[in-house]
């Protein structure tokens, strides 16, 4: 047999590929095609290689593209197995005149075939071939042969096939296959675009794997894309936009890939653009901000100015979005926007080395202060059915943090809030595993595929506690807690968070932020004795909370790095032990 005849018997494979999506045939829904019939008995009854060659050339003839469905694929499949495609795919002796990748094309071709059908896509005779594969994929060869060009092409659809399998990604990043996928890309050889396209889908299904495998490949492709992002004048640059957040480490990004970035969002971002040219660019900064915080942004008079111009972007976002009751919100985008808003608290509330200036401060502050009128308007709207959905979680966190800094503007307005803030982190504290669900949920919305940590917290509580420590100073806002039945909850909040600290704890990997809210809560609790003696005696959890603290802290000075929360510890206990001991009943 030829070499011709053994590519034609290849294209069985793009045959039953070309085919995944058409009608069977007439002929095929009413009956059986007989020809085919007696060609795949003699695929079957085929004694050695020249046969099946043979026979899979018939097969080939008698099928025609639009003529094979899934039963017939199927059928194909059984007659030929997996043996032969086996064999070629490993086989070192071609016949005169042929060379031996056209043997491997042919048995790619017949994988790609068979592959079309998802139980045979996660076979383990498919799967145990992801390595030798993946080495199709970097091969070297004449980037003009047909034969070769072809086999790429099908390699691309096996690989792409396993990915759609439910534990198909993580078969390939066992198999190599996502640093060839970084190698071919780099290459920019024939199908380097399907590389990227097969590096995105396995990025966003299993990111945190994916760079434990292939690190330095995938930086690798982080510094080219940051590259060309920085160089693009035309629209391939807003599609990079959205690729970009895939490719962001969880570790640190390379500083040349964050000077690339910065510099390519501050030509697009200072362009007059449309929105579905501005938001990916959002998106991309405010994961940017999510993983650099500011250190991305350049010091000096442009990255100041590149810093305001971003939080003027994301609060105008804001406003456009929530301001007008009705409006089509884009979650995703308006959470991006909300990252993005936050840095500028942080920048507006740093004393030292801050990228801003105090007259851009001012204006940023002000310019903020009507992106959250938006966000109050936009939760007050917000009815029960809504209160678990991850948008109103993360409008919920831009607001803490807002309240965290200033609480004396839109003091109406957030008094006006605060009955549902109170329902909202009750509800949430209630139903811990849905809240943590949540913070998964709302890490998705724009800024990444990456499990949130610290920055995205599922306690609700834990991101209004500083506010509410500011609020409890003041009359108003005040009662309106108490009315609605903070303390209480506080009370048990603090309570669920000591326990954490307590010695069947290992203390040593407690999250800061544990400690912080525990020092935040006792803050609350000394505005609350100072305030509203009145509330401390009356209010049993006050009784119990006190005994929790006076048990404990002799356990708590032991603790290594714990002596401020300790102090604090002390202080309350001490200020409400007073207060209770001229409560009616106590000596």
């Amino acid at each position: 047999m030829s070499c011709c005849d053994l590519a034609a018997a290849g294209q069985l494979g793009k045959t039953g590929i070309m085919a995944s999506d058409c009608e069977p045939a007439l002929n095929q829904a009413e009956g059986r095609n007989p020809t085919l019939e007696r060609y795949l008995g003699a695929l079957r009854e085929a004694k050695n290689d020249s046969e099946q060659f043979a026979a899979l050339l018939l097969v080939t003839k008698a099928v025609k593209a639009g003529d094979i469905d899934a039963k017939t694929r199927r059928r194909i499949f059984d007659a030929v197995g997996f043996t032969f495609p086996n064999r070629l795919l490993t086989t070192k002796e071609a016949p005169d005149g042929c060379p031996d990748h056209v043997l491997r094309a042919l048995g790619v071709a017949l994988l790609a075939c068979f592959c079309s059908d998802p139980e045979l896509a996660a076979h383990t005779q498919v799967l145990n071939k992801i390595p030798i594969l993946s080495t199709f994929l970097t091969a070297r060869g004449d980037p003009d042969d047909a034969a070769r060009r072809s086999m790429i092409d099908d390699t691309y659809q096996c690989l792409t096939a396993v990915a759609g399998t439910p534990r198909g990604p993580r078969h390939l990043i066992a198999g190599g296959t996502v640093s060839a996928l970084c190698q071919a890309y780099l290459g920019h050889g024939y199908g380097f675009d399907q590389a990227l396209a097969l590096l995105v889908g396995l990025l966003a299904a299993a990111e945190t794997q994916c760079w434990k495998e292939a690190e330095p490949d995938l930086l690798a492709v982080l510094r080219g894309l940051s590259e060309d992002f920085q160089k693009a004048e035309d629209a391939s640059k807003f599609e990079l936009c959205q690729l970009l957040p895939l490719f962001l480490p969880p570790t640190t990004v390379p500083s040349e890939c964050l000077r690339d970035l910065q510099a390519g969002l501050a030509r697009i971002l200072g362009s007059k653009l449309s929105s579905w040219q501005r938001n990916p660019a959002l998106k991309l900064a405010a994961r940017l901000a999510h993983a650099c915080g500011s250190d991305w942004i350049p010091a000096g008079s442009s990255g100041s100015k590149f810093l305001a111009l971003l939080v003027n972007l994301a609060c105008v976002e804001v406003r456009l979005a929530l301001e007008e009751s009705g409006t089509e919100v884009k979650e995703d985008v308006v959470t991006a926007c909300y990252a993005l808003m936050e840095l500028g608290i942080q920048e507006c509330t740093r004393c030292e080395q801050s990228l801003l200036k105090e007259p851009q401060k001012v204006q940023l502050v002000s310019i903020m202060k009507e992106a959250i009128g938006a966000v109050i308007h936009y939760l007050l709207q917000v009815g029960p059915e809504k209160q678990k959905e991850p948008f109103v979680f993360a409008s919920v966190r831009i607001l803490g943090a807002w309240l965290a800094e200033e609480t004396s503007s839109l003091r109406k307005e957030v008094c006006q809030l605060l009955p549902f803030l109170v329902r909202y982190a009750k509800t949430l504290y209630e139903e811990a595993e849905e809240a943590n669900d949540l913070s998964q949920q709302v890490a998705t919305l724009a800024i990444s595929p990456t499990t949130p940590g610290s920055t995205w917290p599922g306690d609700a509580l834990r991101l209004l506690l500083p506010g509410w420590c500011h609020l409890t100073v003041e009359d108003g806002p005040r009662e309106i807690l108490i009315k609605e039945g903070a303390p209480s909850l506080l009370c048990k909040y603090f309570l669920q968070q000591w326990e954490l600290t307590s010695p069947g704890h290992d203390t040593s990997v407690l999250p800061d932020s544990v400690e912080i809210g525990l020092q935040t809560c006792c803050h609350i609790f000394l505005n609350l004795v100072v305030t509203a003696p009145g509330l401390i005696k009356r209010d049993a959890c006050f009784t119990s909370l006190m005994n929790t603290l006076m048990t404990s802290l002799p356990a708590l000075v032991q603790q290594q790095g714990r002596l401020l929360l300790a102090a604090n510890v002390a202080t309350l206990g001490l200020l409400m032990a007073r207060l209770l001991s001229t409560s009616p009943g106590k000596s």
